[in-house]
């Protein structure tokens, strides 16, 4: 249970405690340390200082939770988020290469429709155009949505 995590770490605050075994995941480039770092922190919420550190997993090669990594950022709702959700848009890790359905590119087409202001509307503007169809579709929807055509 989540007072379980809290009372084998020791801690009393578990958005704390996700953020510390977030960086310290990063620091050794600990793939499975990121993966349980994101689960006590999707458990426990979010702190704006996992901001920075999510923006610097979403290009890393040296993990395999891309898709969750864009799912936090979306939390944030930040338009700083907006440059890192618009690469992975377009790139596609090689693990997850065999995805046809482009989960990573639909996860962060839905943040950046749930980002506020001119940077991100005029991101899901530019996507409309991207070759894959999931891309710009998705950003057309995204685009209608925010504008309340779309529930």
């Amino acid at each position: 249970s989540p007072d379980d995590v809290l009372r084998v770490f020791g801690v009393s605050d578990g958005r704390v405690l996700g953020l510390r075994l977030l960086r310290e995941a990063v620091a050794r480039r600990d793939r499975s340390g990121v993966e349980l770092a994101l689960i006590v922190s999707f458990t426990f919420g979010w702190m704006p200082e996992h901001l920075g550190v999510l923006l610097g997993l979403e290009p890393a090669v040296w993990h395999q939770k891309h898709e969750d990594v864009v799912s936090a950022l979306g939390t944030f709702k930040s338009p700083v988020a907006v440059d890192a959700l618009v690469h992975a848009t377009q790139w596609v890790p090689d693990y997850l290469d065999f995805d046809e359905a482009r989960a990573l590119a639909t996860k962060a087409v839905w943040a950046l429709g749930g980002i506020a202001g001119d940077e991100a509307q005029a991101a899901l503007v530019r996507l409309t155009q991207d070759p894959d169809p999931i891309v710009s579709d998705g950003a057309k929807y995204q685009l209608r949505r925010r504008s309340g055509q779309e529930e």
